[in-house]
């Protein structure tokens, strides 16, 4: 017999994720605190009068917090590093040209 554990994020009484991992449920834990006070923000502003409205634009921008704390200017976009694979034709590039 096997020992499987569960976390279960639970909401109001409406279990809403299982997870396998501590931290999987954590940060989906974090991230509906995040859409709850993104909710009640957009209800002050009054320019998603409509619920469901609010709910699914507080849940995206609480998914993509990345991007929206870029786009405040808070966090830089992170650049990607050149692969291996750039690199060496890169080098081949310069080779070419010299």
């Amino acid at each position: 017999m096997a020992v499987i554990v569960k976390y279960v994020v639970e909401r109001n009484g409406e279990e809403k994720m299982t997870f396998t991992s501590k931290a999987e449920a954590d940060a989906y834990d974090k991230m509906l605190d995040m859409a709850d006070e993104l909710f009640e923000l957009l209800g002050k502003s009054g320019a998603a009068a409509d619920e469901a409205q609010r709910e699914e634009l507080s849940l995206f921008l609480a998914q993509n917090r990345e991007d929206v704390l870029c786009a405040l200017g808070a966090k830089r976009k992170p650049t990607p590093k050149p692969t291996k694979k750039k690199v060496e034709l890169a080098k081949e590039d310069d080779a070419e040209a010299a």
